[in-house]
């Protein structure tokens, strides 16, 4: 059996690299790499690069900030009167039982906190 190539042609400039990068696993990476950097304070700008030399704290705002307006979907069991009253909720606010659940969910853990 004649054996496969292991050659890959040379990508497309800005085509699978761009598309990796902007895709989850190259999203979750560059995330691993800045948040180790900014760690072993070893964040620095490139040499060509204009832009100046940014606080390490305002960059952790900055994460932080990230991680609020990222989401993650999860899968929780909820009894049916829940869903129900959730829904009743949303149809009087005009918005999804969804977001009303997620919104309960804040309230909660923030009084919790």
């Amino acid at each position: 059996m004649p054996q496969k190539s292991t050659r890959h042609p040379d990508p497309k400039p800005g085509t699978e690299e761009s598309d990796w990068y902007s895709g989850h696993a190259g999203r979750r990476q560059t995330q691993r790499e800045f948040e180790r950097a900014l760690k072993d304070e070893t964040l620095v700008r490139s040499s060509g690069s204009h832009i100046s030399r940014t606080n390490p704290k305002a960059l952790q705002a900055l994460l932080e900030q990230a991680k609020t307006n990222a989401t993650r979907p999860v899968s929780i069991r909820l009894s049916l009167a829940d869903i129900e009253l959730a829904k009743s909720i949303a149809s009087k606010q005009g918005i999804g039982y969804q977001t009303v659940l997620k919104q309960a969910i804040r309230k909660g853990l923030k009084r919790a906190g």
